[in-house]
């Protein structure tokens, strides 16, 4: 077999449909987000960023560059390996410390991202639990999926938000059996949000276990950003939270919180965090530093809400059509993928503004859009200078207007 011409093949059936991605080569400017520098264009330009997951934009928070600096030259640069054989640094400990207090839940344990810990603690308990059925949202993420589809356990698919369906593939489970029902907070595509107490009381009618994805609610949501959960005061009632350190915190890193059985049960048996060399300890100490500082500025969670909104309404103004969104995600449909990268590269190379194009398989086909994610540190000068952009690509592509 002519291995070579395989993987050409494949990569060229993405071209040819499209959806080939290609990465912007930008390098981000420390002090000045949401500012970068593009390398891909002959010579250097620089850009504003639209679609980074850094939503409070604490990947520049002088802070948590201090922190991580301080880290850098006490203990050097790598954990030297997993906390099993190198020891866990201090700084580890008190990380997991810190967000077990957030979650006000016994215990925490970190992870290298949000996607190993989901797929760690989702597919340790699945395989370990004697005939676990793990009851998972259609629109769920792919780490939780793949974590689902590792365990080897039975699993049962329920449409998005569909509480109706929910009830009914509970109905389907055998009298006794462990369940496990996984779902996000934050539908990071569509901006729309989970029934959370819906699912905990039918978790609690079932007897199932709860597996919640706040990665892209942690920091951004509650009084003191542990997510939609803490929001809503729900938080006591879910067995596990998940989250991640790479998005409202603007590190890198996942963690889950929950009982302290829970958490030394997936530290004891889950491959995913036993046989990964740990989180360099300035990484940590650089997510201790964003923890503790977003908790006690709730004022961030108010400009971000605001900016958020601010972007909704005019773009709407403009007839651009945003998707409806519920959260601080911003979609803006274009439906063909074609055209959807076509209209980022216009934005990034001709207005030199950058935005992701999202296609099929992150979203479905037909839905591609471009996904728009609003900081405190957009202000309303950068915000008018891409809604002017975007309505002059959107002219010229012949895209099409909000209904």
């Amino acid at each position: 077999m002519d291995y070579q011409k395989f993987f050409a093949d494949k990569v060229g059936a993405l071209k040819a449909e499209g959806r080939y991605r290609v990465f912007a080569d930008l390098e981000r400017d420390a002090g000045n987000y949401p500012m970068a520098t593009n390398h891909r264009n002959p010579g250097e330009t620089d850009v504003t960023v639209w679609c980074s997951n850094d939503y409070l934009g604490m990947g520049q928070n002088s802070i948590v560059l201090e922190a991580m600096h301080e880290a850098l030259d006490k203990s050097g640069a790598g954990a030297g390996g997993t906390r099993n054989i190198a020891g866990t640094n201090h700084y580890h400990v008190l990380l997991e410390n810190e967000l077990a207090n957030l979650h006000q839940c016994e215990a925490a344990l970190i992870f290298t991202s949000g996607y190993v810990a989901n797929l760690t603690t989702l597919s340790t308990i699945g395989a370990m639990l004697p005939g676990c059925v793990i009851v998972s949202d259609a629109l769920n993420h792919n780490s939780m999926i793949a974590g689902i589809r590792h365990s080897q356990a039975e699993k049962k698919i329920f449409a998005h938000n569909d509480m109706a369906d929910l009830r009914k593939k509970l109905e389907e489970i055998e009298t006794g059996r462990p369940i496990m029902i996984a779902f996000e907070s934050v539908y990071s595509m569509d901006g729309d949000i989970a029934p959370i107490e819906e699912i905990l009381d039918i978790a609690d009618e079932f007897g199932a276990l709860t597996f919640i994805d706040e990665v892209h609610a942690v920091g951004l949501y509650g009084q003191n950003g542990a997510g939609v959960a803490e929001r809503e005061d729900l938080m006591d009632r879910i067995d596990i939270i998940q989250g991640t350190l790479a998005k409202g915190f603007g590190v890198v890193g996942g963690y889950i919180a929950g009982s302290a059985a829970l958490c030394d049960f997936i530290r004891s048996y889950g491959d995913g965090f036993i046989f990964s060399t740990a989180i360099p300890p300035a990484v940590a100490a650089g997510a201790l530093a964003s923890v503790r500082y977003v908790r006690t500025h709730n004022d961030l969670r108010i400009a971000h809400q605001e900016r958020a909104a601010r972007l909704k309404r005019r773009l709407t103004e403009e007839g651009i059509p945003v998707m409806p969104s519920v959260s601080h995600i911003v979609p803006v449909l274009v439906a063909d993928p074609r055209l959807c990268k076509e209209a980022s590269d216009t934005l990034l190379y001709q207005h030199n503004i950058y935005v992701q194009p999202i296609n099929y398989p992150t979203v479905p086909r037909g839905t591609e859009r471009l996904r728009f994610t609003p900081t405190p540190l957009h202000n309303d000068a950068v915000m008018e200078e891409m809604i002017a952009a975007l309505c002059k690509v959107w002219a010229e592509l012949g895209l099409r207007a909000a209904a």
